[in-house]
């Protein structure tokens, strides 16, 4: 059995991350906005100013959006048993043609890869606002899923449900 406590402190971990990046990315371009060039230089290049100005704003979004991904992660509580069907907290593997995938279907999180126990593997995350999570939720063992990777359909086989 996956350790889903761990999964969630992987990714809570990795959100929180990427926030300190936005944050530090939002505070370099709020700086060069400012400071980054003499008085006359601003003057001729008032454009630059005003692009890191707009890469501050778009990276302090950034960086809202994640704080809201951390509140929803925190309140999250995985099932630990999930009972037949794929649900929101699920451990889901899928095969494609004799290949396998994991995921980790979470509220937030969409994309980011997660090391699979002791560092075995790895889970993608996916939400149930995703391609992938909109397929497989509410699916059984056994059942077929088609969902579109790079733009090519692909029919995968749920295979595993935790």
């Amino acid at each position: 059995m996956l350790n889903k406590r761990e999964l969630i402190e992987q990714l809570y971990a990795h959100l929180r991350d990427a926030q300190g990046v936005a944050r530090r990315a939002e505070a370099a371009a709020s700086e060069e906005a400012r400071d980054g060039a003499s008085a006359s230089e601003k003057r001729e290049s008032a454009r630059v100013a005003l692009e890191n100005q707009s890469l501050a704003k778009g990276q302090a979004q950034r960086a809202e959006r994640t704080q809201a991904e951390l509140v929803a992660l925190s309140r999250f509580q995985a099932p630990a048993v999930v009972r037949g069907k794929v649900e929101l907290g699920a451990i889901v593997e899928v095969e494609d043609g004799g290949e396998g995938r994991t995921f980790f279907l979470a509220p937030v999180g969409a994309g980011v890869e997660l090391a699979g126990p002791g560092g075995d593997g790895f889970l993608s995350v996916v939400t149930p606002a995703s391609p992938v999570g909109r397929a497989v939720l509410g699916r059984s063992v056994g059942e077929s899923v088609e969902v579109v990777v790079r733009g090519e359909p692909r029919e995968w086989t749920i295979t595993w449900i935790e």
